[in-house]
């Protein structure tokens, strides 16, 4: 199936630059004068001719797909903190004010790391295992709350070439048909269909392309959050036990 999508892909980008190479104008001596055409007028074209039904499905496929992956990018970029300074803040109002002053530094801090840290100190008057499982388990809470969304992001990457795939079939169908009416196959006949269909493979491939490259970004983003996260929970559980002798 890959390798089909990806034949198609090149069909498609040769019809798209053959017909580009047709847009040149003649000039009265013979030689011919290139149009220059703006991009969006181009995609526009495309847009029209792929067919709006498809394409338009397409279309809100990379829309949707997108504002999930911006959503994320946000959330996860406030989610970030500085492990090595809230870690010191926690110890040092260890140290001045017991737990309760720990729990109001990481009540005051922002993103996971602090959420996990305050649902640890809250259970540290019931001795430190209890404390690691409750760091365990809220991480786990955390992990989920991270990635959120990814999944619709999975589904529109693998949704859009198919809607693409879809619409190269029913455009093959229509050349067929068209050849079935004519009772010929001359090229002017099937070419219509043939370039519908190969344009909205075209655009279906092209979203998911880009839908996967913000979704490999946010994938390497949590892991970088996740490990985080695990060593400050480490390192947390460190301080509990210097502060308990």
């Amino acid at each position: 199936m890959k390798k089909l999508f990806v034949f198609l892909a090149v069909l498609g980008f040769i019809a798209i630059s053959a017909q580009y190479a047709v847009a040149q104008t003649a000039t009265p001596t013979g030689e011919t004068e290139q149009v220059e055409v703006p991009v969006h007028q181009q995609l526009k074209t495309k847009f029209i001719e792929g067919g709006p039904g498809f394409m338009a499905t397409i279309l809100l496929c990379l829309i949707f797909g997108l504002a999930l992956a911006i959503e994320r990018i946000i959330y996860l970029t406030l989610a970030e903190t500085n492990t090595g300074k809230l870690l010191n803040k926690v110890e040092d109002a260890l140290k001045e004010g017991g737990i309760n002053a720990a729990m109001e530094v990481c009540h005051d801090s922002r993103g996971p790391v602090a959420s996990i840290f305050y649902q640890g100190l809250s259970r540290a008057d019931e001795g430190l295992e209890v404390v690691e499982k409750s760091i365990t388990s809220y991480g786990s809470v955390q992990m989920s709350q991270l990635e959120k969304g990814l999944s619709w992001i999975q589904l529109f990457i693998a949704i859009a070439p198919m809607l693409g795939f879809m619409g190269t079939v029913i455009g093959m169908i229509g050349a067929f048909d068209a050849i079935e009416a004519a009772g010929d196959i001359s090229p002017n006949i099937v070419a219509g269909g043939i370039k519908i269909a190969l344009i909205t493979t075209v655009f279906g491939l092209i979203v998911a392309i880009i839908l996967q490259l913000f979704y490999n970004y946010l994938i390497a983003k949590i892991d970088s959050i996740v490990v985080k996260m695990e060593d400050a929970s480490i390192s947390l559980m460190d301080i509990l036990v210097k502060y308990e002798k």
